[in-house]
């Protein structure tokens, strides 16, 4: 299942933004996959701070490979030890114990994050260890769907804004003027942002 969107989200964008409407003619339509579900997702978006995609999706495969569905039962019950050896840090796989367990003993409602608003969801995600502002907008993307998320927080976003618009550094006023332009379709000016990101051509 890919994020879904179509030519409305793209020429609103393209009305609203003369630089960000040559990009996605170039570029085109793209295809990011969606997490099947909000329990799974966090574990995955834990797993892929401050690495590579490529070794997130790495790591990942070998955890499903190693315990079937990525669900609180699974990971509670696998030991911390086993999830090091697949490449997922110590930090990190405490984190991923912690969550598992407050899910698994019921201490947090994984799917109500459903039902929330995106202030709310962000707060809900933060208070647990190791998640912050950026895992959290990360889930609503690509688990919950939310339309109108750009990640200040996302370097690669960040770099994409500094290409896009030939600026040396973007703060937090300069990333609030253009990403209110994307606004109420944020999300697929992140698609955007990210592919601008790994490919600057796409901004010439």
């Amino acid at each position: 299942m890919y994020l879904e969107y179509g030519s409305k989200e793209t020429e609103y964008l393209k009305s609203r933004d003369k630089l960000l409407g040559k990009s996605i003619d170039k570029i085109g339509h793209i295809y990011r996959e969606l997490d099947t579900d909000a329990f799974s997702s966090v574990v995955k978006h834990i797993i892929g701070q401050q690495i590579s995609t490529s070794a997130q999706v790495t790591i990942v495969k070998r955890l499903y490979e190693k315990i079937g569905l990525v669900n609180a039962k699974n990971i509670y019950n696998i030991e911390r030890d086993s999830l090091q050896k697949i490449g997922i840090s110590f930090r990190k796989a405490d984190y991923i114990k912690d969550f598992a367990q407050k899910v698994f003993l019921g201490e947090f409602n994984i799917e109500a994050i459903h039902d929330m608003s995106d202030e709310n969801v962000i707060k809900e995600l933060s208070s647990l260890k190791g998640v912050g502002v950026w895992t959290a907008e990360m889930i609503m993307i690509f688990c919950l769907k939310r339309p109108d998320v750009v990640s200040f927080n996302d370097l690669a976003i960040i770099r994409g804004m500094k290409i896009l618009y030939n600026l040396e550094s973007v703060d937090k006023n300069t990333f609030l003027k253009y990403s209110k332009l994307y606004s109420p379709y944020g999300t697929v000016g992140s698609l955007y942002l990210w592919a601008i990101s790994a490919n600057d051509d796409y901004a010439k």
